[in-house]
């Protein structure tokens, strides 16, 4: 069989990107987003990100559902008695808005859904990594299961061999020391449990070990040894659609608006252009060094090709994005016709050929390298603050919207803790 009759047997898989907040959510859309998965204030995974209010998700759905992008609410952490009868109400008021699927992996929950026929997915935490875990779920009524982290490539191929529920897997984005995420670490130490969503992380903190028979201590810092890299499958995206998975799934509804378009920009390209049989080792590379522009911990391929050794640890607290974003100041006007965006300058500096971010909730994350702009009504090839510049922006950006710098990160910032 020939390479492009092979892929006509393939289906192309869903690509899932994660939504905090409009912002987020416009950008995963506009980036090429097959559906996106959020949370409300309330039993998720991500309490402490961006999260809609349960009366803003009929508006998601109906924004998501024009775009023809499916939607995902999360209830993934465990639910205690007392809140069995909350987590029913946000399932009928799920289901009523049109929300597509509930994420979950306590019981509790997944009964829920199946009495209110609300199709639903089991999360990672319910650390599936076989297909007769698979037959279980299925018998209670999920649709798809989110396969345990720790499965290699081989035992997905295996798992799909023997199972004809959905199989979603995460393809890019932070990973958990702990197995599947479920830690205890931040409960015991913060009274802030990872398994309500209230995870802030000490594992990636510096740390040090005391002797106490020799009264000396040790700095560990430099391994962080409970820090793991993030999970980046760019280079063998192929070889993951090959193996039939159903979904690739984008961590980081803790992160950027311009991390999430920058991410869901490059699979999404990746997926394309597998199906169009031009996915070389040369696009590869290219959308590699994109998806290094913003927020990392540095890469790992994961579980996928085996456990994961000490270089798959970060090795520093914070990001190792290439590029970084500096506030520049805001839009004023956006001139349809000559296409043309007027920008007040809050702070800093400007010159032509610098890269901007343009973000807002409506606009999502548009990026533009500024040339041949004005200053003041007059040519320039500069700017700073107070100035006030117009230039051409081909997509459509709106008042208020922020500007920022998009920079290569040099020597003297290069140390400097960058925001997810």
């Amino acid at each position: 069989m020939n390479m492009t009759a092979a892929k006509d047997k393939i289906m192309k898989p869903e690509l899932m990107a994660p939504a905090g907040d409009w912002t987020m959510l416009t950008a995963a859309i506009n980036a090429g987003a097959d559906a996106v998965y959020f949370g409300i204030d309330k039993l998720n995974m991500r309490a402490k990100a961006k999260n809609f209010s349960l009366e803003e998700i009929p508006e998601v759905v109906k924004f998501s559902k024009e775009k023809n992008v499916l939607t995902y609410l999360t209830l993934n952490t465990i639910v205690f008695e007392e809140e069995l009868n909350e987590a029913e109400q946000i399932i009928v008021e799920a289901k009523k808005t049109g929300v597509d699927r509930i994420i979950c992996w306590d019981l509790a929950v997944a009964e829920l859904c199946s009495r209110h026929d609300m199709p639903f997915c089991i999360s990672t935490q319910g650390s599936v990594s076989n297909s007769l875990a698979a037959s279980v779920y299925k018998k209670l009524g999920a649709v798809r299961i989110v396969l345990a982290r720790e499965c290699s490539l081989e035992e997905i191929k295996k798992i799909r061999a023997n199972t004809d529920l959905e199989i979603e897997a995460f393809v890019h984005g932070a990973m958990c020391i702990a197995v599947s995420g479920r830690c205890f670490m931040s409960h015991h130490l913060f009274g802030q449990s990872a398994n309500r969503g209230e995870c802030i992380q000490p594992c990636r903190r510096e740390y040090e070990v005391y002797d106490t028979a020799a009264g000396k201590s040790l700095i560990i810092g430099d391994d962080y040894v409970m820090s793991p890299k993030d999970l980046n499958t760019i280079e063998f995206v192929d070889r993951l659609i090959e193996a039939g998975i159903d979904s690739f799934k984008i961590e980081g509804r803790k992160r950027s608006p311009e991390y999430v378009a920058k991410t869901v920009s490059a699979y999404r390209r990746a997926i394309d252009l597998y199906f169009e049989g031009k996915l070389t080792d040369d696009v590869k590379k290219e959308l590699l060094s994109e998806l290094e522009s913003v927020y990392n911990r540095g890469f790992s391929t994961g579980f996928y090709f085996g456990v994961p050794s000490s270089e798959d640890y970060a090795g520093v607290n914070g990001s190792k994005a290439t590029k970084r974003k500096e506030y520049l100041g805001k839009v004023l006007n956006y001139f349809k016709e000559p296409k043309v965006a007027h920008v007040l300058i809050e702070s800093g500096s400007v010159k032509e050929n610098d890269e901007l971010l343009i973000i807002g909730e409506t606009t999502g994350v548009v990026e533009v390298t500024i040339k041949n702009f004005l200053k003041n009504d007059q040519p320039a090839s500069s700017a700073e603050k107070g100035d006030e510049i117009t230039f051409v922006v081909n997509e459509f950006v709106r008042p208020r919207d922020k500007v920022y710098l998009f920079m290569e990160v040099t020597t003297e910032t290069k140390d400097t803790k960058q925001q997810p």
